[in-house]
């Protein structure tokens, strides 16, 4: 039998390279794409990987990219939208055209890649897509209001068209880390974006307060991108209809609050967390 093909976005770092490389060590083909692939070797020296460019804001780079990994492989099996980056910043403090940004990368630039290996899918009735989600699209965080409605918007996208892709053969998956990861440039580039916010003094002490909770939150165990991307492999090869693969401790208990305490109780656990003063 021919090995399997997987198409993988965002495979400079991270979850996205931990995934290549897990499934490269499988026996799989592994079309591992990156917005700027002249600049890997490491992926590049393994059997059975091909390293090209998939740009999720470059719509002809989607379809020129899957376009290689059918050439070179014959077809494509699966597909993991990996790709995404957050902003850290007060709401007020953002501008359009970060906004922007966000959905077009952690949103649009999913449903892009999705629409264009649809054809593909549908011509074999076969196929599997695993989007990389977050907690943060599970529950709202302060600070990261961009990043927590894009992965929500990602999060209610899977699971609506996951209905529609069930009648061709085509599962849909979502893989959830929450709690942080390691060996990732995702909080490097947070960083970068993180949105000015000295002319918004109002809000001086409530950041002051965020900045120290996140420091906290920060502190904690960080999961290996590896251990993710072993959550990434049994959506991708478990053969089931399960929609979420929640991938963490939750040590702080945000997705239990979220997912099993009502409504009152959740928002009252996330305020003893955020602003203990407005718990009382």
């Amino acid at each position: 039998m021919n090995p399997k093909t997987i198409l993988i976005t965002g495979t400079s770092s991270g979850i996205g390279k931990a995934t290549a490389k897990r499934f490269a060590a499988l026996g799989w083909n592994v079309v591992a794409t990156q917005r700027s692939p002249e600049k890997n070797t490491e992926l590049r020296a393994l059997p059975h990987v091909l390293v090209t460019r998939l740009d999720v804001q470059d719509r002809a780079s989607i379809e020129d990219a899957i376009a290689a990994g059918i050439d070179r492989f014959g077809r494509i099996d699966a597909v993991v939208n990996n790709a995404g980056f957050g902003q850290y910043g007060l709401f007020e403090g953002l501008s359009q055209s970060q906004i922007d940004q966000q959905f077009q990368v952690n949103v649009f630039g999913v449903m892009d890649v999705t629409r264009a290996i649809l054809p593909h899918f549908r011509s074999h009735k076969n196929g599997t897509i695993v989007n990389v989600s977050s907690g943060a699209g599970v529950f709202g965080l302060p600070m990261i209001s961009l990043y927590c409605a894009s992965k929500f918007a990602l999060e209610g996208f899977s699971e609506a068209v996951s209905y529609e892709l069930a009648s061709q053969g085509i599962t849909v998956k979502l893989v959830i880390p929450h709690g942080g990861v390691s060996s990732t440039e995702f909080h490097a580039r947070s960083a970068q974006e993180f949105s000015k916010t000295e002319s918004l003094s109002d809000y001086q002490d409530f950041v002051e307060k965020m900045n120290a909770a996140f420091a906290k939150m920060a502190g904690g165990r960080l999961m290996d991108s590896d251990y993710v991307a072993g959550f990434v492999e049994q959506a991708v090869t478990d053969g089931s209809s399960r929609l979420r693969y929640y991938v963490g401790d939750d040590a702080r208990g945000f997705v239990d609050a979220r997912l099993h305490k009502g409504e009152d109780a959740y928002i009252a656990h996330m305020h003893r967390y955020f602003d203990p003063e407005a718990a009382k």
